[in-house]
């Protein structure tokens, strides 16, 4: 039996966002400060993942692309939110390969892991954790895979346009999210059966993958 398609349940200010973008695009200055601030928390979370104590830095570097080239976006609000992620992690990208090390998890913001609506029961085991439990679950998780869960939790987005970002195919980010979720439950539950759940595993940063 194959895999179910991913749903995506819209979040909860893409329409806010949509029309926020559109205004802005015609230079309302106020609009595009109301687009920062639905979309910066999560976009910042998301960098934490790559640069960690930089990730301020790179989302200003990334903004300011952003504002730049923002009449050439076409799209909603969730088409937005993809859109400044693939901006993000470019820069992000170019950081870390002047510093010439690989992306690793570090310290997301303790607000920025939550998920966007009870997809599976995966999704649904990961809210029951701590939000700095789920973080340290998540860094043990394969790179491919904790970059996709780090879309779709943390980011918000669907499998498609987590796709666009990572340069992949649709299938193969929804099969690592997918595999990093299941993975996760089975962790969570080791950890119900009294067992510790990660333990050498949770030194595996994001720059890695198996």
């Amino acid at each position: 039996m194959g895999q179910a398609a991913e749903p995506r349940r819209p979040q909860p200010r893409d329409g806010e966002l949509g029309a926020a973008v559109a205004r802005a695009q015609d230079g309302d200055e106020t609009a595009f400060a109301v687009a920062y601030r639905i979309v910066q928390p999560g976009l910042l979370g998301y960098l934490r993942g790559f640069v960690g104590e930089d990730a301020e830095d790179v989302a200003a570097d990334a903004w300011l692309e952003i504002a730049r080239d923002l009449g050439r976006f076409k799209g909603d609000g969730a088409g937005f939110r993809g859109w400044t992620a693939t901006i993000a992690r470019h820069r992000a990208l170019d950081l870390l390969r002047r510093r010439k090390v690989r992306p690793r998890i570090s310290a997301l913001e303790e607000d920025a892991l939550e998920l966007p609506g009870r997809l599976s029961t995966h999704d649904q085991a990961l809210e029951t954790l701590s939000t700095e439990r789920a973080l340290e679950l998540v860094r043990a998780l394969p790179r491919d895979q904790a970059e996709a869960v780090l879309l779709r939790v943390v980011v918000g987005l669907d499998g498609p346009a987590a796709a666009r970002v990572l340069g992949k195919r649709p299938g193969a980010v929804r099969t690592a999210a997918h595999r990093g979720l299941k993975r996760l439950a089975r962790q969570l539950g080791a950890q119900g059966e009294g067992g510790e759940g990660v333990t050498d595993d949770g030194a595996r940063t994001l720059g890695e993958s198996t």
